[in-house]
Parts: structure tokens; C-alpha cells; sequence
């Protein structure tokens, strides 16, 4: 059983509950002397309405007047006077400075919305940020209701799980959205919280689950109402939910939560929990869980570890499996730690995978460099044969992410030629590392726009180019046609959702490198990928075949139907013979076109 240091056994639900006698509210405040509720059901009188001490710090009061879609706030009489707080626990606000506002997390109409998401092995993601997703007025930030246009295009393209960067409340119209100031709050110019629910329910209806990203690592740090929440706070640090000392220190702000503390631990849980109870997601994504476990974000530092934080992520993670089974948790690590993706009951932190180090930093620099002769083959093939506990679904692999696009980074395409995006030269070898995450075991995933060739980087105001759906078809469709073989849609690429590799093949000097992925062998399980990483074409080239026969060319990413300037070099199909090669029993001779992947099957 996890660690659930200073945690009760039965939480007093929290926040403002309404039911059909009016409003319940309840709040931690333990340094306040006072505490009044006040809102628009009692023409915010500041003292017409108190609460009463339960012990423990928390207050409690029944509002008989009060329904939802009041507006209220909390003022809290304490060591530092009078202070006007919004709810922690507050489902919506009208922004991140206004009011919380009484919201029936029971009272949305879910239909009958029992969806299961794919397993890992099934899953291909699409990274998400909802303020520039699907803009439809220039100047204003995106919303779910424009997002939900663009879920047939997500279903056609072949996305079955969108992750959705952070929606919780931040302050202004826009940002990444990772600095959270309401974490219960779904973003109001988004359109809080019951368009996100409607988001949900329209995704499921289109086979797409949602994961959402959350963070933990820190709030704020800005507009952030918890902060000295009830008056309290040494050292001029946070207060009641934060750490008062040096280990408040994080790269965004001394905001990083007191792991430690009962309340503040049973105020994450109960946040992790809320998106798949209240909002039926089905994942969430942790942000930068290194500056959870340790004060300066490193592994392999025990000077600087934070164990309650160790403890708090394996003590979620448990209860999710627990109250939520089938949701899944993802980390953001990025320092190839296995602990984070091990069993809990082994000592790990429970995660069901996490973002992988591993492969997209080799594997960006291999289709970067402008050198062929300097493209590091054994660093691909390891990034290729990477994995966590055996298991290669335990890792998220990819070569755009938000992250990886901006910070003085830019969308592959453009760090392969600035400003030429267009070129021949960005769209083969940036296809080239699209090919690589949607034809390597682990969980793949793209950033919006990678499928259009987006160009520059990612900012939160630069909304997605739609136009190039047409302008990009082709690339468009390259990326249609291998998601359909990854998850396997044409019944003959079983192999891509297998947990078997064998990358057998890496020859140096011709920059190519072939692996054999299966499920359970069988002619169309087995698939045989093979990639050329330079500027030369390969005819009558020899690699080995697992089985006899012919090989039925099921991909070729330099085809004309993907981009007019592609060269079209010829792949047919290869007749494998039984001539050991490549330590495989059979083998054959194939035909590649320069920064190219082909997949070959066989029929049933």
C-alpha cells in the first residue's frame, strides 16, 4: 500500500456543494479567527452570512439561499485582517481575478457515455493546446466548442486520444496554460467547464479519448488566490498550501505545493480524481514531475529529494487505478528514470508511462543535421530499441511536442531549414522522423499541426495555419496513411501494435536501418520497417526477412501522391528467399528512395 503521509481516511468533501435545499460550503483556513461566505445570494454582505469551525482548520455553513450559478467568494478574517479569497476547490470563476461561481459538477447530461480508450499499444495521441488549435476570430484565444469542429478531421486523420495542454484557470486569454492560479476550475474563456464536458462527451462519440495535462510542480504564479490564502505564511513564502522554505523554490515561481502537508495532498488527489469523476477524462499527463520528487528537478540527487512528493505521486496513481480503472497517468520525466513507470508495490511511482528522453532528442538530431555522414546510426537504433521495464509502452515517443517546439527550439521542419519549411529537404526528413514515431514500439504522438507541416515555432497567440490541409494534402495524408498502419486499420500491420522488435539490420556507411516488429508472428503480423537516412537512393539492396515469400510494400514515404517533388523512387514489392542473412533466416533485395521509410507485410 502506498505511503499517504498525514492523509485522513474519509476527506470532508470540499468547496460549494449545491443541492436542492440551497448551497453547502466548506473551506481549510486553519489561521483564520472568522470566515463568511459572500455572493450574489446575499447582495455580498460581508457579514450576513458565517461559517462555523468544524476543528481541524476547515469552516463550514449551509446557504439555504444559494443555488448555483451564484457568484461568491470567501473572507477570511485571520493574522493579517480581513482577506477576500476565491474557493481553492472552486469548479468555475468568471475569470482568474473575479468570482468563484456555484457549479453542480452532477448536473451535465452524459448520455450514455461508457467509453473505454484503446490500450497503449493501440494508442496514437495528438498533442492539443485549445487556445490555438482552431481559432476562429483573429485575436481571441480558441474554445472547446471550436475544437470540437475539428473532431471529425482528428477521427479521419486517425487520432483515437487527444491530450490536451493545461485548461485549468490561468491568468489572461493566453498562455501554454502551465501556470494554473484555479486548478479546479476548468478555463473560462474557454469555455469552462461544461464545454469541456461537452468536448469529452463529442470525443468519445468520435472514438477519441482525452487526456489531460496537469500540474503539480507548482500553481501560479501569478493571480494566485492560495497564496497566503488565510493570512498565514513564514519566511514571506506562501502559506498553508505551499512550503514555507527553501524547498518552495522551483524555475517558475516558490510555489511548489507542501508535499508534505495532509490538506494540500488530499487538494491534488482530489484535483487528479475530479477529471475522470466530474469530467470523464481518461488520462492525465503530469507536468514535470522531477520538480515533485526533487527540489532542483534532478534524479540521483538525494540531497535535494522531496519523498512526501514521491509518496503523493504514488499514493494518486494508486487510487486512480483503485476508483478509476482503465484511466491512465503519464509523466513527463525526460530523464529515462524506470523508477517512474514501475509498480507502485515496487517501489516506483505508479505512472503508466512517460514521455521518453530517449527517443526524441537522437532521433530529432539524426533528421536535423545537415551532414549525412555525421547522422549517428547507433544512437537511432537505440532510441528504436529503447524501453522501461521491458515493456515499450511504458514510454510516449515523438519528435514535436510542445516543449520540444519552442524554448529556443522550433518545429522540425524549420530547424531543417529556416525559413524554408517548404523545401525538399525539411518535408523528407522531418516525414522521415513522423515515420520513425509512428513505426517504432512505444505510444506515439504528434503536436497539432506537425501532420501540416507547420513552420516556425509554437506560441500561444500564433493560432494553427488550416489552410494548409490543402496547401499540405500530401503530407497530410502521409501522416493518415501511417497512423492507419499503426493502429493496424487495414488488418495486414498487426506487427505495429506488437511488443516484439528485432532491429536486425544498421549498416553505417549506407545510413539504413531495418527492424522486424510483431505481435504473436503470423504473415500478416510480422512488418519490416526499413529507413534510409541519407541522400542517396538504394537499389537491389540486401537485408533479411523473417519468413519466406513475398513482402507486399505497404508504405513508401517518398511517393508522388505524398509531395510532387518527391523523387518517387520505386519500392515493389520483395520475394524473400530462404537465404540467411542479418542473423534472420531469409532474405531479399529491396529498392529505397533517399531520407525514406518503407513498411513491407505479407497477406494472410
Amino acid at each position: 500500500m502506498p505511503d499517504q503521509t498525514a492523509t485522513t481516511a474519509k476527506p470532508a468533501t470540499m468547496g460549494a456543494m449545491p443541492s436542492a435545499n440551497g448551497v453547502a460550503f466548506r473551506v481549510w483556513a486553519p489561521h483564520a479567527e472568522k470566515v463568511f461566505v459572500t455572493g450574489t445570494f446575499n447582495g455580498w454582505d460581508k457579514g450576513a452570512t458565517p461559517l462555523v469551525s468544524e476543528g481541524d482548520g476547515r469552516w463550514f455553513a449551509e446557504v439555504p439561499g444559494a443555488k448555483a450559478g451564484d457568484e461568491y467568494r470567501y473572507l477570511l478574517h485571520g493574522p493579517k485582517g480581513a482577506i477576500s479569497r476565491i474557493d481553492p476547490y472552486a469548479r468555475k470563476v468568471t475569470n482568474s481575478i473575479g468570482n468563484g461561481v456555484v457549479y453542480d459538477p452532477q448536473s451535465f447530461d452524459w448520455g450514455e457515455d461508457h467509453f473505454q480508450m484503446a490500450t497503449g499499444n493501440e494508442l496514437v495521441i495528438y498533442e492539443m493546446h485549445v487556445g490555438t488549435f482552431n481559432v476562429k476570430e483573429e485575436g481571441r484565444a480558441g474554445t472547446f466548442d471550436s475544437a470540437m469542429e475539428k473532431l471529425d478531421y482528428l477521427q479521419w486523420l486517425g487520432i483515437n486520444a487527444v491530450e490536451v495542454m493545461p485548461i485549468a484557470e490561468f491568468p489572461g486569454d493566453f498562455s501554454w496554460g502551465y501556470n494554473p492560479c484555479h486548478p479546479f476550475a476548468i478555463k473560462s474563456i474557454y469555455g469552462g467547464p461544461d464545454k469541456f464536458k461537452q468536448f469529452v462527451k463529442a470525443a468519445h462519440e468520435h472514438g477519441i479519448a482525452v487526456i489531460v495535462d496537469v500540474v503539480y510542480n507548482h500553481f501560479g504564479p501569478s493571480d494566485l488566490d492560495m497564496w497566503q490564502f488565510d493570512g498565514w505564511s513564514e519566511n514571506d513564502k506562501g502559506g498553508i498550501y505551499f512550503y514555507n522554505d527553501h524547498r518552495a523554490r522551483t524555475p517558475w515561481g516558490e510555489t511548489r505545493p507542501d508535499f508534505g502537508r495532509g490538506e494540500v495532498r488530499q487538494y491534488i488527489c482530489d484535483n487528479a480524481l475530479m477529471w475522470f469523476k466530474e469530467c470523464h477524462a481518461d488520462g492525465l499527463r503530469w507536468d514535470a514531475i522531477p520538480y515533485i520528487k526533487n527540489i532542483k528537478g534532478r534524479d540521483e540527487d538525494p540531497a535535494n529529494d522531496i519523498p512526501e512528493g514521491w509518496s503523493l505521486m504514488q499514493w494518486i496513481n494508486h487510487e486512480i487505478r483503485e476508483q478509476c480503472p482503465g484511466k491512465i497517468s503519464i509523466a513527463e520525466g525526460m530523464h529515462h528514470n524506470a523508477w517512474v513507470t514501475k509498480d507502485v508495490g515496487a517501489g516506483g511511482a505508479g505512472f503508466n508511462a512517460q514521455w521518453d528522453s530517449e527517443f526524441v532528442h537522437p532521433v530529432r538530431r539524426a533528421i536535423i543535421d545537415r551532414d549525412d555522414a555525421s547522422r549517428d546510426l547507433e544512437s537511432v537504433s537505440k532510441a528504436i530499441e529503447y524501453r522501461y521495464d521491458l515493456d515499450f509502452f511504458r514510454r510516449v515517443i515523438f519528435t514535436e511536442s510542445h516543449d520540444e517546439v519552442a524554448n529556443g527550439r522550433a518545429r522540425v521542419p524549420e530547424e531543417i531549414w529556416p525559413g524554408n519549411v517548404d523545401s525538399w529537404f525539411s518535408k523528407k526528413r522531418s516525414t522521415l522522423g513522423g515515420a520513425l514515431v509512428l513505426s517504432s514500439p512505444g505510444i506515439p504522438m504528434i503536436f497539432q499541426g506537425q501532420e501540416l507541416l507547420e513552420d516556425r515555432w509554437f506560441q500561444d497567440k500564433d493560432p494553427i495555419d488550416w489552410s494548409l490541409a490543402e496547401d499540405e494534402h500530401g503530407i497530410l495524408g502521409m501522416y493518415r496513411d501511417l497512423i492507419a498502419l499503426r493502429r493496424n486499420l487495414s488488418g495486414v500491420t498487426r506487427g505495429m501494435c506488437g511488443e516484439n522488435l528485432h532491429l536486425f539490420h544498421s549498416d553505417n556507411e549506407a545510413k539504413i536501418i531495418a527492424f522486424h516488429r510483431w505481435d504473436k508472428q503470423g504473415p500478416s503480423d510480422s512488418v519490416v520497417v526499413v529507413v534510409n537516412l541519407t541522400n542517396d537512393s538504394r537499389d537491389d539492396y540486401a537485408i533479411g526477412f523473417p519468413r519466406a515469400g513475398w513482402w507486399k510494400t505497404r508504405f513508401n514515404s517518398d511517393g508522388y501522391k505524398y509531395s510532387p517533388n518527391f523523387a518517387n523512387h520505386p519500392t515493389p514489392d520483395v520475394e524473400a528467399h530462404e537465404e540467411n542473412l542479418d542473423g534472420l533466416p531469409c532474405s531479399g533485395r529491396i529498392c529505397i528512395g533517399p531520407y525514406t521509410a518503407v513498411i513491407f507485410s505479407q497477406d494472410q
